[in-house]
């Protein structure tokens, strides 16, 4: 666990359906797989989930999904987990939590043929970008969605830190071609900002929901790109930037994204992690490198 977070037991829920929503406590309780999720999540019965925080950082997506996953599910072409209740602070749980529906599916998994699921994932984000923005949040700060610069000095730091570990003046040279490539020239539009594929649920090779908004915002739309570089195959790849249909130049900061993320989060806990998360990192940033400009 990382420092600030807690386990979350299934007395625990017990406990919080019993008291705040009695007409759920004859429903079994089944604790799911963390996933390196900032929740921890049981299945509450056959159709709905109950959504517990297990850090501060995590609790403002409360209120978030709440709020705007109601008003962005009627334009988007798969189902998201929209909030049917909102839980109170009870015994020795400290937060608000949520119970959303359960949504069936599984997650992708690389070297499967994904060319569907990556032409349906791209509808699901350009139905994300057509939505009115309804005055919703912005990214701000160094979060995803932010204007590519934003990221230059904590990534060249992040470069630097890395040291030998890495190639750096080849990753250097990429970076800086990434920050030459022109900015978002709209407002900002809606991003789901997230799309791992332990985010996306897929039914026979297509795509059936999409969970987990706690990056959600609007902002630049290149940092919807991810899954390209981060699941798909070339073939999948090239099937998702057509029908994407971006610029080159978010092509290019979408893979600038990929790689700022890439290299802090190495940088940042490189002593914390595993070796093969450090690998796995490692690859996907020689996996930018090799293929950027295909």
């Amino acid at each position: 666990m990382r420092p600030g977070e807690i386990v979350v037991a299934t007395e625990q829920v017990r406990a919080l359906i019993d008291e705040q929503f009695p007409e759920w406590s004859d429903l079994p309780i089944v604790p799911q797989p963390l996933n390196g999720t900032d929740n921890a999540l049981f299945r509450l019965g056959d159709s709905l989930t109950a959504r517990l925080p297990r850090a501060q950082w995590a609790v403002d997506q409360v209120a978030t999904d709440a709020t705007w996953l109601p008003r962005l599910a009627p334009h988007l072409p798969v189902p998201i987990p929209v909030p049917v209740a909102v839980g109170r602070p009870g015994g020795d749980y400290p937060w608000p939590w949520t119970v959303v529906p359960w949504l069936d599916g599984r997650n992708p998994e690389a070297g499967q043929d994904l060319v569907d699921l990556a032409v349906d994932l791209a509808g699901f984000v350009r139905a994300m970008i057509a939505i009115d923005p309804m005055g919703g949040p912005v990214k701000e700060g160094i979060q995803r969605g932010v204007p590519l610069v934003q990221r230059d000095e904590l990534t060249r730091r992040s470069i630097a830190a890395l040291g030998d570990r890495i190639d750096g003046r080849a990753v250097t040279a990429a970076w800086d071609e990434a920050m030459e490539a022109d900015e978002w020239p709209g407002p900002p539009v809606w991003l789901h900002g997230d799309l791992l594929e332990g985010n996306l649920l897929v039914d026979r090779g297509r795509l059936t929901g999409v969970i987990d908004f706690g990056g959600l915002g609007r902002g630049d739309p290149a940092v919807e790109v991810r899954p390209g570089w981060s699941l798909f195959d070339a073939r999948a790849r090239a099937a998702y930037r057509e029908a994407l249909g971006f610029d080159e130049a978010t092509w290019v900061r979408g893979w600038g994204w990929m790689l700022s993320g890439s290299l802090y989060w190495l940088a940042d806990l490189w002593d914390s992690i595993s070796e093969d998360d450090r690998e796995d990192t490692i690859r996907y940033i020689d996996h930018i490198m090799r293929h950027r400009h295909d």
